[in-house]
C-alpha cells in the first residue's frame, strides 16, 4: 500500500485539532489561534524531548560503556539535538510576543483554569532529567491542577533513574586516578590551584574539600566526590582522544540546562509583559513563580560548578607517560 503524505503525518487530525474557546462562546479572538498552535508545538516537541531522552537513559544505563564507542557518540548526538530543539522553543517565545497584551485579553479569561502549569510532559522530561522533587520550586503544588492519571507518570519518572543519576554512575566507572582524592595527582592540583586564588577566593579551598574529598562531611549533593573529579579530570584533559566525547557529553548537559534557563526567562518576561503582576489563568503568582522556578531549577549545577576550580593550561600537572598511553595521547 502506498504512502501519501497527508495520512502519513495524519494532518486530518492535526489540522482540525484547534478549536478556539473565544469561537465557540461567540466573541472570535484573531489571535487565540497563534495561542493554540504554539502551544501544541510545544507539546510535539516535549514529546520529542522524551523519545531522545529514553533512548539516552536506556544506553546510560548499561552496565558498560566504552568512552570512545559509537554508544557513547551516539548519546552526545543525541544530547545536541535536545539542545538544537531547546533553542527553536526559547526562539517561538518570539511568535507568541507578536501578540499585544490586549489581543490577549480578548480571550484570556475563557481559558480558566487551564495554564502552561498543567503541562505534565515537562514536568516528565524535568523528571527524567533529573530535577528531584526536593528541589523543586512551589513542590506544594506542583503536581495540583494535573490529572490523576498525568501525576501517576510523573511519580514513575521521579521513580526511575534519571539522566543525572546514571551521569553519576558513568562518571564513578572513568578508569583513572582511582586512588582517590588522596592520589598525589590531587594533592599537586590543590596546591596549585590554591596558589591561582586571589585573597577574596581563600575560601574555594575548603569548598574544594567539600566537593573533591572522600572524607567530605557534605551530604546534600547529588553527584559524589569520585564524580566530581572524573568531571573535573575531563574538563581540564579534554584535549586528549579518549576525552573529547566524555567532555561533549558535559558540554551539552550544561547547554540543556542553559537554554531550559533561557527559555524559563523568556516565558516570565513575556508572562510580565503580557499580563503584568496579575495572577495566571491556572492560579498561579505569574511572573514570581516563574521566577522562582528559573532561579532554582538548574540541573547539572554540580557540573557547572565545576568550573570554579579550573585552573590555566599551562600550569596543569603532568601526566604520566602511562596515563597519556591510556587516554590515547601517544603510543
Amino acid at each position: 500500500m502506498e504512502v501519501h503524505y497527508h495520512d502519513y503525518l495524519q494532518l486530518e487530525k492535526i489540522l482540525n485539532a484547534q478549536s478556539p474557546e473565544s469561537d465557540k462562546n461567540g466573541l472570535p479572538a484573531h489571535d487565540e489561534m497563534l495561542f493554540i498552535v504554539i502551544h501544541q508545538a510545544y507539546e510535539l516537541w516535549f514529546k520529542q524531548l522524551h523519545h531522545e531522552a529514553d533512548s539516552i537513559v536506556g544506553i546510560m544505563s548499561k552496565p558498560a560503556l566504552n568512552d570512545n564507542s559509537p554508544e557513547l557518540q551516539t548519546v552526545v548526538h543525541r544530547l545536541s539535538r535536545c539542545v538544537t530543539i531547546l533553542r527553536v522553543l526559547v526562539h517561538q517565545i518570539d511568535i507568541m510576543e507578536t501578540m499585544t497584551p490586549m489581543d490577549f485579553l480578548d480571550f484570556r479569561d475563557m481559558l480558566r483554569p487551564a495554564s502552561g502549569f498543567q503541562s505534565w510532559q515537562f514536568k516528565e522530561l524535568e523528571a527524567k532529567l533529573g530535577l528531584k522533587f526536593e528541589h523543586r520550586h512551589g513542590k506544594e503544588y506542583y503536581t495540583a491542577q494535573l490529572r490523576p492519571e498525568h501525576v501517576d507518570i510523573i511519580k514513575k519518572a521521579e521513580g526511575s533513574k534519571s539522566l543525572l543519576q546514571l551521569l553519576k554512575n558513568w562518571l564513578e566507572r572513568m578508569p583513572f586516578l582511582k586512588e582517590g582524592a588522596d592520589n598525589p595527582f590531587w594533592e599537586n592540583y590543590k596546591k596549585t590551584y590554591g596558589n591561582s586564588l586571589a585573597e577574596a577566593e581563600r575560601n574555594n579551598l575548603s569548598a574544594f574539600d567539600d566537593i573533591f574529598s572522600d572524607q567530605s562531611s557534605v551530604t546534600d549533593r547529588l553527584l559524589s566526590p569520585a564524580a566530581c573529579r572524573a568531571a573535573l579530570f575531563i574538563m581540564l584533559y579534554r584535549g586528549y582522544p579518549l576525552l573529547q566525547l566524555p567532555f561533549q557529553l558535559l558540554n551539552c548537559l550544561l547547554e540543556i540546562d542553559e537554554q531550559l534557563s533561557s527559555w524559563r526567562y523568556r516565558h516570565m518576561n513575556m508572562v510580565h509583559r503580557m499580563i503584568g503582576t496579575r495572577i495566571g489563568t491556572g492560579g498561579s503568582t505569574g511572573k514570581d513563580y516563574l521566577k522562582g522556578a528559573a532561579d532554582k531549577h538548574y540541573i547539572f549545577r554540580e557540573i557547572a560548578q565545576l568550573n570554579s576550580f579550573l585552573i590555566e593550561r599551562r600550569k596543569l600537572p603532568a601526566l604520566s607517560h602511562e596515563m597519556e598511553i591510556r587516554l590515547g595521547f601517544v603510543s
